[in-house]
């Protein structure tokens, strides 16, 4: 996980923080390029197992997401024991939550309260301010069938990280876990493939 420590110490000195900036910084450090572009600039980002991307919002607004952990559903296309991943899921973030609160960001951590959206669309997760910009570690599930992640999310604005928005729908009646009352997941469907 040291891979996304350094690339958010990277990002918190840019400002501001823009989709072309972020590619050099992931080149410059080794990242792959996964060949999908927006508006000419790379946009996933590949390094070891870990995967990164830039997502530009109107107004030129850039969040860039990292998943540290992933589980892909099971061959039947779901999961058989969904509360077992979800467990797995949350001891990765367990673990990984102490490397950014012991890194050289540190000092510039602020926990930030979590918002009814943030407990809406994560299973688990934790939230600071850093420089300005909102950080969101967190285990979330978009989708039933889909997989099951531990994401970082560093974002100007701190509905940024949503699934929410043009080319995103909510999937009513799926399952995301017991504390979710309304039974709505947010399903990806961009054509751009952001």
């Amino acid at each position: 996980m040291a891979e996304v420590i350094a690339m958010l110490e990277e990002f918190r000195g840019i400002a501001p923080l823009t989709a072309e900036a972020a590619a050099a910084r992931f080149l410059a450090h080794g990242w792959t390029p996964g060949g999908k572009t927006r508006d000419g600039v790379e946009t996933s980002w590949d390094k070891g197992s870990v995967g990164g991307w830039i997502r530009t919002f109107d107004g030129g607004a850039v969040s860039v997401s990292f998943f540290v952990w992933i589980r892909d559903v099971d061959e039947s296309g779901y999961f058989d024991d969904l509360d077992a991943v979800y467990e797995q899921g949350e001891q990765v973030l367990a673990d990984f939550l102490p490397e950014i609160e012991e890194s050289r960001l540190a000092g510039h951590l602020i926990e930030a309260e979590q918002t009814e959206a943030d407990r809406d669309e994560f299973i688990r997760l934790k939230k600071w301010t850093l420089d300005g910009r909102f950080l969101t570690a967190g285990v979330i599930q978009h989708d039933t069938d889909l997989p099951v992640m531990v994401m970082v999310v560093l974002s100007a604005d701190e509905r940024q990280w949503l699934c929410r928005g043009p080319g995103l729908t909510a999937v009513p009646g799926s399952r995301r876990h017991a504390a979710d009352p309304r039974g709505l997941r947010y399903a990806h469907l961009s054509a751009s493939g952001q």
